[in-house]
């Protein structure tokens, strides 16, 4: 039986409930002990599912990864993340974890070991203890990069992304990395971080980058980003704030760049953009994301422009489920029904507008606007 030893319990100032815990992790797999911090969001709820974020190298690593999650899932609407990190400063544990053979670049003994501790017992005892979400994603640096990318060997990654800054890559790793994610049936997101200052590294990395570039995978998201002004330490700031504005982009509100260059250009209903940001969040999140008033009205926005005022009709359903006190809904069936030749009915849903809370730019003088308007071509 696996046995855990609390050392202790850090209350930081990262928000009221905010709770960084830290644990000697006493592991069978590796007949050992890691020491292992866990942050655990401040609206932590279980009936909830938070994404997990394993982050290696946790002395350098744990703080500014606690410090992006929170960032951006207060202000671009990410899922609030469980965020791991394990210690490796002992001398020669980092080495010994991420260890692998010089000639066909596989993981050592210890590397086997540490690859199941994490994978058959940190992860498992999470998902018994916490809500967990199905996304789960991997942090590392230098050695402990390369590390993750044996992950993808499996038959079914163990991570959802994976963030490489400044890899020191295993033999063989320029051609494995491209082969293992162009078969990937999981949607899988990779981001490689590379200083400006060029070193020993710098065209293996540049090397694996181009092999990447050339892959045509449906199943993958891949993003390469070099810092010109960074040197080996600073890439690690430099790079982790870029990981997560690419991997959970799509949390984020939807951008006057983004309306012009992906929904207005679109041949798709209007709504559909909608549904389907909506629908990959699910699917790789495991739960529903309630939609931002910036995007309804992007996408009210959009159907006005477009004249796709089919689109009103779903997004009006929308908004009764998720703003059901408020104008949205039936504003905007009224609309629909205005557009579709029903002026009756479009008459009535106004009225029920106006009885309801205003919100946003839609006010009771404008449903009063359009009540009037309608019942002035009936002859009232």
């Amino acid at each position: 039986m696996l046995r855990f030893y609390t050392l202790m319990a850090l209350f930081l100032c990262l928000g009221s409930n905010a709770q960084i815990t830290q644990e000697v992790f006493e592991s069978y797999k590796l007949q050992d002990k890691r020491t292992v911090s866990y942050y655990i969001p401040e609206s932590y709820d279980k009936q909830q599912k938070h994404p997990v974020i394993l982050t290696l190298d946790a002395e350098y690593l744990f703080d500014q990864v606690v410090a992006n999650a929170k960032f951006y899932s207060r202000f671009h609407g990410m899922p609030e993340a469980i965020v791991v990190g394990v210690h490796q400063s002992m001398p020669y544990t980092r080495d010994l974890d991420s260890s692998f053979d010089p000639h066909n670049g596989l993981p050592t003994e210890d590397g086997k070991r540490f690859f199941e501790f994490l994978g058959m017992e940190l992860i498992p005892y999470l998902e018994n203890n916490y809500s967990i979400a199905p996304f789960k994603m991997f942090v590392g640096y230098d050695v402990t990069a390369n590390f993750g990318n044996f992950y993808l060997f499996k038959d079914v990654s163990l991570f959802n992304a994976y963030v490489s800054i400044s890899p020191t890559l295993a033999p063989e790793m320029i051609t494995r990395v491209p082969q293992r994610l162009s078969v990937m049936n999981k949607k899988i997101f990779y981001q490689l971080i590379l200083e400006g200052e060029k070193n020993e590294k710098t065209q293996e990395v540049l090397a694996l980058d181009q092999a990447l570039k050339t892959l045509d995978a449906d199943n993958l998201h891949y993003f390469f980003d070099q810092y010109p002004n960074a040197d080996p330490v600073s890439v690690v700031t430099y790079g982790i704030g870029k990981a997560f504005d690419n991997i959970f982009g799509m949390f984020k509100p939807i951008s006057p760049k983004e309306y012009r260059e992906n929904i207005l250009t679109s041949n798709e209903p209007v709504f559909q953009y909608l549904a389907d940001k909506q629908q990959s969040i699910s699917n790789l999140f495991g739960f529903k994301k309630p939609t931002s008033l910036n995007d309804i009205m992007a996408i009210y926005a959009a159907t006005r422009k477009k004249e796709d005022f089919e689109s009103l009709k779903p997004l009006s359903d929308l908004c009764k489920r998720e703003y059901p006190n408020t104008m949205l809904g039936f504003y905007f069936e009224g609309e629909y029904l205005e557009q579709m030749g029903k002026p009756k009915k479009a008459l009535r849903t106004f009225e029920k507008a106006f009885s309801m809370a205003e919100i946003d730019f839609l006010t009771k003088d404008m449903a009063l606007e359009k009540i009037q308007a309608l019942k002035a071509d009936f002859g009232y």
